[in-house]
């Protein structure tokens, strides 16, 4: 997951409303990024997973989530 995502703090400045829709469009930045993330790690083959260090399991276990799981 980006990191960009989790360390924007919000300035307290903003109305209400625009915080909200900017919270909201976070979480869906967030969960595009997951979305995108699995389906590449779901295409990688046995040998590259090895040298990222996950096995197939796991990276299968991954990809099965839901893309609003962390």
């Amino acid at each position: 997951m980006s990191p960009r995502l989790h360390a924007l703090h919000l300035p307290a400045s903003l109305p209400p409303l625009s915080r909200m829709l900017v919270s909201v469009a976070l979480v869906l930045a967030n969960w595009e990024d997951r979305r995108r993330t699995r389906t590449s790690l779901a295409r990688l083959d046995d040998h590259l997973l090895q040298d990222i260090g996950l096995g197939a399991d796991s990276a299968a276990s991954e990809f099965a989530k839901p893309f609003w799981r962390d």
